[in-house]
């Protein structure tokens, strides 16, 4: 069965994304196929490289970028959501070494257009 993952829950302040994130690291080490995981409303706070946990608490973020590195799993941000919530992409167009975005390595952005083809092509949709 294919999955896509709609997380609607900020990084912290709720259970919503690090709930998310437990049932997508179990379901990809099933024969399930976790197909993408799009962040939207105050979920794209999952993708917001500015965000730093306390030493002795889980780094969600970091959390969701070692399961994309290990299962491949596409970190989709909404573009819109992101923009409202002050979060933005690298600028590569600059040459210099300035990073000048605060959007997450391996998170990218995208439309509502991309996860209505996720919700197309995958068996199951489940919003945390």
């Amino acid at each position: 069965m294919n999955y896509t993952i709609l997380v609607t829950g900020s990084a912290y302040g709720t259970q919503n994304a690090s709930t998310a994130f437990l049932f997508c690291q179990a379901l990809v080490k099933t024969t399930h196929i976790l197909h993408s995981i799009f962040f939207y409303c105050d979920g794209v706070s999952n993708a917001n490289s500015m965000i730093t946990p306390a030493i002795d608490e889980f780094n969600l973020i970091k959390a969701w970028q070692k399961l994309n590195k290990k299962y491949q799993v596409n970190l989709y941000v909404c573009y819109s959501a992101a923009l409202r919530r002050g979060i933005l992409e690298n600028d590569n167009t600059d040459h210099s070494n300035i990073k000048k975005g605060n959007l997450a390595l391996f998170f990218q952005t995208s439309g509502l257009i991309e996860l209505a083809n996720s919700i197309n092509i995958c068996d199951r949709i489940i919003q945390f």
